[in-house]
């Protein structure tokens, strides 16, 4: 709790060409928040999640093979339903200001993409992409 992960979505959605008008909240009473943009966003907060039975309910299969991004606050809870090729993302909070990121690229293309980010020298953009 309190670590930016809402904070981390705002942006990511702002990447993704989300329109400003859509007011980008934590979905912890609903669930699910779904975004339009230029890629569409999908946000799941499952702090609340009960039984992963609501899983097969919310059609979760949908958002995670359909198009678009989605985001899982809580994916921990769900390990079995998320899919072999993914990025995780993982967040501690250091201090009021300071918060550590720890991402790991599960399956094709995710581990690739570590690896170039990992070897990249700053010495130009980097040129990897998703």
């Amino acid at each position: 709790m309190g670590t930016g992960k809402t904070h981390l979505i705002k942006g990511l959605a702002r990447g993704l060409g989300v329109d400003d008008r859509y007011y980008v909240t934590s979905p912890s009473f609903t669930i699910i928040n779904e975004y339009p943009g230029r890629i569409p966003l999908n946000h799941f907060d499952l702090y609340r999640l009960d039984d992963t039975q609501q899983m097969e309910e919310l059609g979760y299969e949908e958002y995670f093979y359909g198009d678009g991004v989605t985001v899982i606050e809580w994916a921990e809870k769900i390990l079995p339903f998320l899919p072999e090729n993914r990025l995780m993302v993982e967040i501690t909070h250091l201090s009021e200001n300071r918060r550590k990121f720890r991402i790991t690229g599960l399956g094709h293309p995710y581990r690739d993409i570590m690896r170039e980010i990992a070897n990249w020298k700053g010495d130009k953009p980097f040129a990897g992409s998703l």
